[in-house]
């Protein structure tokens, strides 16, 4: 079995396991290879013959077993930030409980202890947006979402993250 096959056939697991979005050390870890800059010439080569498709600068998913659309953006958030707080707040948070009309299309709002930063994805626009406000304030106002295996903010916790960050306001219907 050559080292694409292995690597198509551990990506097809990890997608039956509920992963789908791999950064390449995880890759290199599944194949029992070191990370290092060959390995990484190798995803540079599969991501080129179609094997594997880029989803942001050091992740990757196959373009044979894809993870599920509907959750795969929020796949990339938990990769992007693991390591601290993260949860779907603001506008995106807002327009899923209907406290504002509009669909946000394209683009998730995620509140996070880690730094700001923007990522586009080939499954929508990543805004991380960082609080400094400490987490026995923030965690009695969030719940965990089974859907996308994430935490979200209730509606007061979305309203004052848009208020806190001096986002517009004029969208809310109440």
């Amino acid at each position: 079995m050559t080292k694409s096959d292995k690597l198509l056939s551990a990506l097809a697991e990890a997608v039956k396991a509920g992963g789908g979005i791999h950064s390449a050390a995880e890759l290199a870890f599944m194949l029992g290879e070191p990370c290092d800059p060959a390995f990484r010439k190798f995803l540079t080569d599969s991501t080129k013959r179609g094997r594997l498709r880029r989803v942001i600068k050091g992740f990757y998913e196959s373009v044979l077993t894809p993870p599920e659309r509907e959750t795969a953006i929020y796949k990339i958030i938990k990769k992007l930030r693991s390591d601290v707080l993260n949860y779907i707040s603001l506008e995106s948070q807002l327009s899923h409980t209907g406290d504002i009309s509009q669909v946000l299309m394209g683009r998730v709002t995620v509140v996070t202890k880690g730094r700001s930063g923007r990522f586009d994805t080939p499954y929508g626009v990543i805004e991380f947006t960082h609080t400094k406000k400490p987490i026995e304030h923030i965690a009695p106002n969030l719940y965990y979402d089974p859907d996308i295996k994430m935490l979200r903010a209730n509606t007061e916790q979305a309203i004052a993250d848009l208020k806190h960050c001096r986002r517009n306001l004029h969208m809310l219907e109440s």
